[in-house]
């Protein structure tokens, strides 16, 4: 593909991609130290989530007036409505923070964290190759999110298994584990941005 001028629903999914990055790593390098501090970090993740929408909707209503788009409609929808489940996802796992008052994340939270933040910034690398019309060598960050979406399952299986063995306190065991699948689900919603970008390049090389 050839294009001499930018593309505003490319650039738009770039916008979006790079709120998601900028959202996974407030999430992931916030201090909670009070339920002060948590109502802060939820209302910032919600800011995020908040400008999100923003560009979702400013991308229907600009395909809503578009005929001919750099690549196919149902293909920008998909990837705009993969992004969002990924933001949607640090939103809810942050609202759970302020509902259940928890001042502190555990070190699996932490680590889900990293793996994120890490895919978000593969994510975003992809998405700026889109924006770019460099489709191939996107595939070497939807493979690197595939490797991290594992982990992430790994992962999801051993803080479990701790979390049973560790605590004998059922409301505990369910606030923590609700927070691990949610966060094992960013993950794999990570993993469908990377599954649509794989359709992109295979409907546009």
């Amino acid at each position: 593909m050839v294009f001499k001028k930018k593309d505003v629903f490319l650039e738009t999914l770039y916008k979006i991609a790079l709120n998601i990055q900028e959202a996974a790593h407030f999430f992931n390098e916030f201090k909670l130290e009070s339920s002060e501090s948590v109502k802060e970090f939820t209302d910032r993740i919600k800011e995020y989530e908040s400008l999100g929408d923003s560009y979702i909707h400013e991308l229907t209503n600009a395909l809503n007036k578009t005929f001919i788009t750099a690549i196919e409609r149902e293909d920008i929808l998909n990837l705009a409505v993969t992004l969002d489940d990924v933001l949607d996802g640090i939103e809810s796992c942050a609202s759970r923070f302020y509902m259940y008052d928890i001042t502190k994340g555990d070190d699996y939270m932490v680590k889900f964290g990293e793996i994120i933040e890490a895919s978000t910034k593969e994510i975003l690398k992809g998405i700026e190759l889109l924006r770019d019309r460099k489709l191939l060598p996107i595939r070497e960050y939807t493979v690197r999110i595939n490797d991290l979406e594992s982990h992430a399952d790994e992962l999801l299986r051993t803080s479990i298994r701790t979390l049973f063995q560790s605590s004998e306190n059922a409301i505990h065991i369910m606030k923590y584990k609700e927070i691990y699948e949610i966060l094992e689900g960013v993950s794999d919603s990570c993993e469908d941005v990377a599954d649509t970008l794989e359709t992109i390049i295979m409907r546009n090389s």
